[in-house]
């Protein structure tokens, strides 16, 4: 996918880009398959802010996403759609039965290809096997964590995982941030790498443009008040922080390792911070 570059009309212009559209066959999703989205601007059940710098946007329908395609499914993909709620791009495909599923598309995805799903699927791209039937050294998305449960990991942009070892009932797969991790042989991956492969290279290049994907400003911790912020406060002079970073509710961050879960520790051999390390 190509992107798409604007002349320099004006300076938020210079250096903007955008996502070319031609891969997508179709402008308008399948209404069975959609469904209206509140905004809620950050806001929980009791209308407080839990996630800062949310709000506006352009209105959204949700695409209902089958992230869990059952064994024994004989699809075709019909259509490559665009979605607003995710970085990749998804596929309308039809079964066997003549139901309508949507699914992420995969690089290798095309109108008239043929998807298969199940332990005795082929060994192509964008079919979906449980990851003791895929071999090893081949790239994966959409990855089961727990078996039966559909697809949680890997299925932004551009992203992919490798598998790496078999031992057992389990399998070893390195993430795309380096970290390898074990997962059981029964849970199900694509194969494959997921589609708008370029995403991350777009530049939004101005504010208001941020402000349609509905994301509010951020603003610096050391410009707020002492009541605002542990970086707050100050005579106008120096703006160093002079103490560890903080967030806003006082917990040290940039670079401050919080995780705590102790139940899938054992699951990781090797941590994105030990891979990023040896490179």
């Amino acid at each position: 996918m190509p992107i798409k570059a604007y002349n320099p009309t004006t300076p938020s212009r210079r250096g903007m880009t955008s996502q070319d559209m031609s891969e997508i066959t179709t402008r308008k999703p399948l209404k069975s398959l959609v469904k209206s989205k509140k905004q809620n601007a950050g806001r929980n059940n009791t209308g407080r802010i839990t996630v800062r710098h949310r709000g506006g946007g352009v209105k959204r329908h949700y695409r209902l996403m089958n992230h869990n395609l059952a064994a024994g499914i004989k699809a075709t993909v019909e259509e490559i759609e665009y979605d607003p709620n995710r970085s990749a791009r998804i596929a309308r495909i039809k079964d066997q039965h003549g139901l309508y599923h949507y699914i992420l598309a995969d690089t290798s995805m095309k109108k008239g290809k043929k998807i298969h799903s199940g332990a005795d699927a082929p060994i192509e791209s964008s079919n979906r096997l449980p990851l003791g039937q895929i071999p090893v050294g081949s790239q994966i998305y959409a990855i089961e964590i727990t078996a039966g449960k559909g697809a949680q990991m890997v299925r932004s942009a551009g992203a992919k995982a490798q598998l790496m070892a078999k031992e057992g009932d389990y399998a070893q797969v390195r993430l795309p941030s380096g970290e390898v991790r074990r997962f059981r042989i029964e849970a199900t991956a694509a194969i494959g790498v997921v589609g708008n492969v370029q995403h991350q290279n777009i530049k939004i290049g101005s504010a208001g443009r941020k402000r349609r994907k509905g994301l509010r400003p951020t603003v610096r911790g050391v410009v707020m008040n002492a009541a605002d912020h542990p970086h707050g406060g100050g005579d106008g002079g120096r703006h160093g922080p002079g103490k560890p970073p903080r967030t806003p509710w006082g917990q040290l961050t940039l670079g401050y390792r919080t995780r705590r879960r102790k139940d899938t520790a054992g699951l990781i051999v090797k941590n994105r911070h030990e891979a990023k390390r040896k490179r």
